[in-house]
Parts: structure tokens; C-alpha cells; sequence
């Protein structure tokens, strides 16, 4: 589904991917891996073009995104949720779902407004709140909300459990989750939480100074890999 290929990311003059190619296939859950600063925001950046300057390919389906603008992007099927949520703070929860809705191609805006209300009850009960007066366990729901009301074939969440108090991760894990195996959605994970990537992956990949130093299947990702690459 998705195909990354002599992936290049440069932020100004400054290079911070370097030839990274990764594939997910349909359906399929990816966990991008490594320790902070080692380039996995900007490679979701990068998918969705968001970077100052890419280079190499980024296929969609067989289609190349490369050339195309962030909307665009949205519109061929990559939901995103952000590092910090970007929930806008003074819009409704609903009108912060709605938002979600203009990449969509499809017209089943009703269908997925309810299917985000059943996945995440507290949204229903508090959608005319402003997003900003929400917890902030309660605006990753949201901002995974949103993404699904676009309709996409494959999500990117950047590290969704960061700053959620523990009682509401365990839902969050769960909703990632069902996105994948109940809806078919392809998911790129970029997360801190080995167990966690472990449990609900796929595949792998591990990020070291923006180069991908190791990837397979999920049963690959050894306690020697995680210490060599990942130990603080």
C-alpha cells in the first residue's frame, strides 16, 4: 500500500533522512522505532509533505504522492495524527471531527461520525465542548477521531500515548488496534513502548540519525536489537 524508496528529508540545507525506503503493505501495521531526535517525526512529515525539501519516491497504492501538496495527500487515503495532538483548541469537539471530514473523498461522513462516537463514548457525551477544555487523553481520542473521518486506507500516529495518563492509554492502544484489525486500516506507528509495538504490529523499523538500521517482521525485533539501538 504504501512504498517509501531513496527517501530523502532536508529541512532547509540540513539533511535529516537519508535514503530510507519502507514499505506497508495493505491492512498492514508498521511501528517506526529509535530514540528521540533520530528522524522518525520527520519522516511522517515527510510522507505527508510537510518538509522543506523531499527527494526519492512515496507511493500510495501505486500512485506517486511525491509531487503532490499535504492536501492532496489527505485526499488519497493517509490520515495523521500529530505528535501533541494539533486539536484546535477553540472548535467543538464536533466541528473538530468535521475537520477531518474535508479530505474525504467518500460520503460516508454519517457513518464514520457514529463509528468515532462508538469507539470513543466521552466524545459523544462532550461534542459541543471546545477541544481545548478537553484532558489530554481525551484529545488523542479526538485527534484519532479526526483522522478517521477522512476516510483514509492508512493512518501515520505519531507516538499517540505520549503525556496520557495510564488509565486512558490502555484505550487508546485499543482503538489503534481495532483500526487495524477491525476496519483494515494500514497503520505507521511511531512509538516509545516496545511491548506495546510488540503486541500490535506487523513489521518494524528502527531509526538511527535518520538512516533505517534494522526492519522485518515484528517476531524480528529482538531484545538485542532494542538495547543496541534504542538503550538511553
Amino acid at each position: 500500500m504504501l512504498e517509501i524508496s531513496g527517501l530523502n528529508g532536508f529541512y532547509g540545507n540540513s539533511r535529516a533522512l537519508s535514503d530510507v525506503s519502507l514499505g506497508v503493505a495493505s491492512g498492514g501495521f508498521l511501528s517506526v522505532l529509535g530514540r528521540n531526535g533520530v528522524g522518525k517525526t520527520t519522516l511522517m512529515r515527510a510522507v505527508l509533505g510537510l518538509l522543506d525539501r523531499t527527494d526519492g519516491a512515496i507511493r500510495l497504492n501505486g500512485a506517486d504522492l511525491a509531487a503532490l501538496p499535504t492536501h492532496e495527500r489527505a485526499r488519497a487515503g493517509i490520515g495523521y495524527v500529530p505528535q501533541g495532538r494539533g486539536i484546535l483548541p477553540r472548535f467543538t469537539v464536533e466541528e473538530n471531527l468535521q475537520l477531518g471530514g474535508f479530505a474525504r473523498t467518500s460520503g460516508r461522513g454519517a457513518e464514520l461520525e457514529a463509528l468515532v462516537y462508538q469507539m470513543f463514548p466521552v466524545l459523544k457525551e462532550f461534542r459541543g465542548r471546545a477541544g481545548g477544555n478537553l484532558s489530554g487523553g481525551q484529545q488523542q481520542q479526538l485527534a484519532i477521531g479526526r483522522a478517521l473521518m477522512s476516510d483514509p486506507s492508512i493512518i501515520l500516529l505519531d507516538e499517540p500515548a505520549e503525556g496520557i495518563q495510564p488509565n486512558i492509554v490502555e484505550q487508546i492502544e485499543q482503538a489503534i488496534v481495532s483500526l487495524n484489525k477491525d476496519l483494515g486500516i494500514a497503520i505507521v506507528l511511531v512509538e516509545q513502548d516496545i511491548q506495546f509495538a510488540r503486541r500490535a504490529s506487523s513489521a518494524f523499523a528502527i531509526l538511527e540519525k535518520g538512516h533505517v538500521v534494522a526492519s522485518g517482521p515484528v517476531a524480528d525485533l529482538t531484545d538485542e536489537l532494542v538495547h543496541r539501538h534504542m538503550a538511553v
